[in-house]
Formats: C-alpha cells, structure tokens, sequence
C-alpha cells in the first residue's frame, strides 16, 4: 500500500496500536480495525471500562480514607489548645492539587483545539474532494452537451450547404462520426455520477459530531475550572458552606473525568488501529459504499507508478478524435469555403465549439489525474491521524491529572473544613460553644483587643 505524501503513522500510533486488546471473554483480540466486528468492539469496551474500574478504586480509596478520618480519630485530650498536627499540610496539599489541576485544565483546553483542528482538516479535505468530483461531473456533461449541440446544428447545416460535393458531405460525416465517438468516450469518465456516497453529507455529519463535542469538553473544562476556583476561594476564605458545595461538586466531577477518560481511551486506541493501515479500510468501505471498480479506487488511493490510469483508454480516445474532427474541419475549410461561402459560418463556429471543447479536454486531463483527490485523502488522514490523535493523548492528561487533583481534594477538604476557626469566637472563648475546636489565646486576645478598639473609635 502507498502512503500518502506527507502521511506517516506516528510514534504514538504504532505504541497504542500495539496494545494487547481482549473481548469480554479475555480472549485476544487481532488489533486490526474492524468496527462492524463485536469481538472488537467489546475490547474497546473493556478500554473504556478500565476507566470505570480507575473511578471506582478512587471512590474507594476516598471513602476509606474519611471513613478513617471520621471515626478513628483519637480522642483530644481536654484543655488542648493548639490545632491538631499536620493541619497546615493537609491545607496546602488541597491547594497543589487544585494548582495541578488548574494546570491540567491548560492542556485540556489545548488538547481541545488540537482534536478540532484535525476534525476540521478532516471535513475541509472531504469538501475539496467534492468539489473535484463535482467539477469533473460538470466538465464530462458541459462537453458531451457542447459536442452534442454542434452535431445537430453546425454540422447538420453544413452538410445541407455542401450537398452538391458527395466528397465534402462525406468529410462533414467523418466529422459527425468522430464528434459523436468523442462524446461517448468523454461520458465514461464522470465516474462520481450517479454515487449514492455524497463527501458533503459526510463532512457536514463529522462537523455536526465534533461542534456538540467540543462544546460538551469546554463546559467541561469550564466546570473543573469553576469547582477548582471556588474551593480555592472557599480555603481563602476559610468559608465552611462553599467548602461543603464544592466537596460535592468536586464528587461530580471526578464522575465526569474518568468518564471522559474511558471515552477519550477508547476513541485513541481505535483511532490508531485504523491509522496504522487505513488504506485496506477505506478502500473496502468506499468500494461497498459506492459500487466504484477497484482499479479506479486503487489509483485514486494509492496514487503509485504500479497503478496504471483507469481513463487513460478513453482520454486517449477522446483526444484522437477531437484531433480528426479538428484535421477535417481544416480541410473543409480550405476546399468547401472557395466554392460554398455559406458554408465559412457554421465552420468557424465549429472551429470555436472545438476550441473550447480542447480546453474542457485537457481540464479534464488535470482533474482526472490522481494527484489531486490524493493529496486530500492524504490531508484526511494527517488531520484525523495527527492532529485529532494527538488532542485525544492531551484530553486524556488533563482527565488523568484532573482526576488525580480531585480525588486528594476530596480527602483533603473534610480535615481543611475541620481546622477552619467558627465565626463567634468570643462565645468560643467563653466556653459556650463546646461543640467547635477551642482556639488559641493568641486569637481570644486579638479578638478582645479588636472590639475594645471598635468601642472606643467614636471617643476619638
């Protein structure tokens, strides 16, 4: 199979394409792509589902540790004074995670772009080959129309004008034959018409997938960013509502992670199977979308000196015969004019009708090659194989890292709630309140000496 220019499967491509896939029986699975197969499909299942068992060891992991926090705490000895130990680590470990996760929020953004950028290198790549095919279509038709429309009228009048010259109707007929052999060979070479496969439906379908999933990440985004925000705000300002709010959003969250995790997972790993060898793919899938012989789709996509040209039979019959019609008409011209000069009209608008029809031709010729509709199948594959894939690898760190940052939030928070001061401390200071941690006296004196001043403001 011939790659496309500039297209090479990546490091990343051969490292994820060699991963070991199972079904749900743990039988191995052949890591070609094949999505139509179940046993395929349920390996990337059970990709996506290493995510799910990721979410659950963290919930785990969590409830332990508060189940732990909760109730197998040591009894605090009566009169302490001073704040259990370790409370300024638990605070600022909350911190670095929600700092790590601001960060990871960064790469998801970028990992983002990058996705759409291929998706879109994607879809512009499918809008081009359509419009080629399109345009070959249009050419094929215009020409046999043109070529058509000069038989029944320039051709038709001559031959009425040379009627008492047998040899010269006889050149006009050999014209006739050779304009109507040319326009049967030109008909074969729309070969898109009549396809049921339309690259506009297909890009517009890909585009209508990646807006809604770019937008569900960015409010994703948004969300971790938000949550990540308000708790550091909540630390701040040592706000024990906006802690508990954001504890459990912080739960949602981590939900959303991992299960974007699994998804993100399970799309790379596919991704670079069918980018190891997307050629034997995309050559079955268009052959059974489209009814196209072989031979046209292995020229087009492979684009190689050991495929031979499709149409080169009927270009070459078609350019002889545009090239008969043109000798004949020449020679009409020299002869029939002298004698018949109603007969220099309708030759020179022939002459014009073939002009235009040879510069329709060797159009024809440049679209027909495979270079074209090659290098859009190459830069399909560099969007969707390089960019996407890449953007995925991104979106997986951030899901990984904000996953991680969530999940120490989670069992940071309830110890920072703990350590937060009430917000009567002179009742604490007085004993009324024995339910809340007692503060320092450091703080019951700056609390006596903050209001003696507030008293006597107004006397000064």
């Amino acid at each position: 199979m011939g790659a496309p220019p500039g297209y090479r499967p990546s490091a990343w491509v051969h490292l994820l394409h060699q991963l070991p896939r199972a079904d749900f029986q743990l039988r191995p699975v052949p890591s070609g792509f094949a999505p139509r197969d179940q046993e395929y499909q349920q390996a990337l299942l059970l990709v996506a589902a290493l995510a799910g068992l990721g979410l659950g060891l963290s919930l785990i992991f969590i409830a332990v540790y508060l189940i732990r926090f909760c109730c197998c705490r040591p009894p605090e000895p009566p009169g302490a004074k001073s704040p259990p130990p370790g409370g300024g680590c638990v605070i600022w470990s909350c911190i670095a995670a929600l700092l790590v996760g601001c960060a990871g929020i960064g790469i998801g953004f970028y990992g983002n772009s990058e996705t759409s950028d291929g998706v879109s290198q994607l879809s512009s790549a499918l809008l081009h080959a359509n419009h080629t095919l399109s345009t070959i279509d249009d050419l094929v038709l215009e020409t046999v129309e043109r070529l058509g429309e000069a038989v029944r009228t320039e051709l038709t009048t001559l031959e009425e004008v040379l009627s008492e010259r047998v040899e010269l109707v006889a050149a006009t007929w050999g014209a006739r034959r050779q304009a109507e052999a040319a326009a049967q060979h030109l008909q074969g070479l729309a070969f898109w018409q009549g396809v049921s496969l339309s690259p506009v439906q297909v890009a517009e379908d890909v585009t209508f997938v990646e807006e809604y999933r770019w937008l569900a990440y960015v409010l994703l985004l948004l969300l971790v960013l938000l949550v990540c925000l308000f708790t550091l705000l909540g630390l701040a300002k040592q706000s024990k509502w906006l802690v508990v709010v954001m504890t459990a959003m912080s739960l949602l969250v981590l939900v959303l992670s991992w299960g974007s995790m699994g998804l993100e997972a399970a799309t790379a790993v596919g991704l670079s199977d069918f980018c190891s060898n997307p050629d034997t793919y995309v050559l079955n899938l268009t052959q059974e979308e489209t009814g196209l012989s072989l031979d046209i789709l292995n020229y087009y996509f492979l684009c190689n000196q050991a495929v031979s040209n499709p149409f080169q039979q009927r270009l070459t019959l078609s350019q002889r015969a545009l090239a008969s019609i043109h000798s004949q008409l020449q020679g009409l011209e020299r002869e029939a004019v002298p004698q018949f000069p109603a007969a220099q009209k309708p030759l020179l608008s022939l002459e014009e009708t073939l002009n235009v029809t040879e510069g329709s031709f060797h159009q024809l010729v440049a679209l027909l090659h495979c270079r074209s509709l090659h290098k859009d199948y190459g830069s399909a594959l560099r969007g969707l194989c390089e960019d996407a894939l890449e953007g995925l690898l991104f979106l997986m760190l951030f899901s990984l890292l904000s996953a991680g940052a969530l999940a120490t939030t989670l069992c940071s928070l309830p110890r920072a709630w703990a350590l937060f001061p009430p917000r009567n401390p002179s009742a604490l200071c007085s004993g009324s309140l024995p339910s809340e941690p007692p503060l320092q006296p450091g703080a019951c004196l700056s609390s006596s000496l903050h209001s003696w001043l507030l008293e006597k403001a107004p006397l000064t």
